[in-house]
């Protein structure tokens, strides 16, 4: 079965870009284009797709309300946000609202690729060239709260998330800390549960929140 993905984007020759990347790939098939974002909701309800790939700014509604109407209950989407611009905080909103992806618009095609499996395979990607940066810009005012929240995570928890707040993959954090794919998955599912957040970028914006990452 092929992955099947929702471009919107204002830009027609952006647009005809995603295309031609996505649908080079055997297991991934365009299913519908949006030029706003009123279309892109409507495109979204109407195709369900896999995964929709948005831009931050567009016309009539912006990334962040695209965001929070298709991530949201009852019957999220998947959602990966695509700028130009790697500290906006547009972004920032966007990912708190359910988006599951942050990629630039030059980050190039093997990245956009692997994005897009990852949040049809219920994982997140931000782009790693911006995940410290960006996070570090965002919550550099945030309250600190650690001492309450992270009472309820255990000492291997507190390093898996410290893991993932420095942008590492799943294989990479069970490499480091010498523990099986599989533990990776299980450890990062009780993370959300006691964090009440749905994915890895909320762990890892929650991590730089609270100062739970060295250097934060």
């Amino acid at each position: 079965m092929s992955i099947r993905v929702l471009i919107a984007d204002d830009q027609a020759m952006i647009r005809g870009g995603l295309r031609l990347i996505l649908e080079d790939q055997p297991d991934i098939t365009v299913v519908g284009e949006a030029s706003d974002g009123v279309g892109a909701v409507a495109e979204a309800r109407r195709l369900r797709p896999d995964v929709c790939l948005v831009d931050i700014r567009m016309p009539r509604l912006d990334g962040i309300e695209v965001t929070r109407a298709l991530a949201g209950p009852p019957n999220p989407l998947r959602v990966i946000v695509v700028t130009t611009f790697d500290l906006d905080e547009y972004v920032y909103g966007a990912l708190r609202n359910g988006a599951v992806g942050f990629l630039l618009k030059d980050a190039g095609p093997a990245l956009l690729v692997e994005a897009v499996r990852a949040a049809h395979n219920g994982d997140a990607l931000v782009s790693p060239s911006v995940t410290l940066r960006l996070l570090r810009h965002v919550t550099a005012a945030a309250r600190p709260t650690a001492a309450r929240s992270t009472a309820r995570l255990s000492a291997r928890e507190l390093e898996v998330v410290r893991a993932v707040a420095r942008g590492r993959t799943n294989q990479e954090i069970a490499a480091e800390l010498f523990i099986s794919l599989s533990t990776v998955k299980s450890h990062l599912s009780g993370i959300q549960t006691k964090l009440g957040v749905r994915n890895r970028v909320e762990i890892a914006a929650w991590a730089w929140e609270n100062r739970v990452v060295e250097g934060a």
